[in-house]
């Protein structure tokens, strides 16, 4: 089996785990309600600002990470929120492990 086969063999088992399914479902869920969306949607673009913030080594600033706490104590509020955020760490986790996995098989010719 070359290597190519070996990744879509991969990438068939992460459409086909339950973190994938769950998610997916938990999004397209999300998707179809405009009020849920746009909220998320608004805690995402915040929540990017403040990284993009940290990378540039600069602060966000209390007003913004405050916005941010506040914003997503709200989200966690609403149980359909809640578990697509839930989900979505666990996905996220899963494809992060897989990363890992092969970043450590490599890892001697890309130091």
């Amino acid at each position: 089996m070359n290597v190519y086969d070996t990744a879509n063999k991969l990438a068939s088992e992460i459409k086909s785990s339950e973190e994938y399914k769950k998610y997916k479902q938990a999004k397209e869920k999300i998707d179809n309600n405009p009020e849920l969306k746009q909220k998320i949607d608004e805690f995402e673009k915040l929540r990017y600002d403040v990284q993009v913030l940290a990378i540039q080594g600069k602060e966000a600033g209390e007003e913004k990470n405050k916005k941010l706490q506040e914003m997503y104590t709200i989200l966690i509020g609403e149980k359909e929120i809640k578990e697509y955020f839930d989900l979505e760490v666990k996905f996220n986790v899963m494809i992060a492990d897989v990363n890992k996995i092969i970043a450590e098989a490599v890892q001697d010719v890309l130091l």
